[in-house]
């Protein structure tokens, strides 16, 4: 028989790993982002907004503490008749931007660098 206090001591552990092996996937999904993005050529083509959103990050600390909520902000291009492309963008720009705007869209792979009206 299996002694209970062998999985209590277990548990932390592997938890631990567990933990530890969540961050250093994202480190390196992030870093795996990065790379491939900068190999990208910088392109200004032609758009028009079709689409603002926002995500905001709930926790309980926030909710708690009666702390700002965090929130994501993201426009989404149309770059020629058929694709699409959604970027995540910083609050200063997603309030000078409106759905229906035209203008010249720069970006490098999945980073957005800046958007022109004409």
């Amino acid at each position: 028989m299996i002694d209970p206090s062998f999985f209590e001591s277990s548990i932390f552990p592997i938890l631990l790993l567990i933990v530890v092996a969540v961050i250093v996937f994202k480190i390196y999904k992030g870093v795996m982002d990065w790379r491939r993005n900068n190999k990208q050529p910088i392109l200004t083509v032609n758009s028009k907004v079709i689409s603002l959103r926002t995500k905001k990050t709930r926790s309980v600390h926030n909710l708690r503490d009666n702390n700002p909520v965090p929130t994501d902000y993201y426009a989404t291009f149309v770059i020629d008749p058929s694709k699409n492309v959604e970027f995540q963008i910083t609050g200063k720009e997603f309030n000078q931007l409106a759905e229906g705007d035209v203008g010249k869209l720069t970006f490098q792979g999945t980073r957005y660098h800046s958007f022109e009206r004409l």
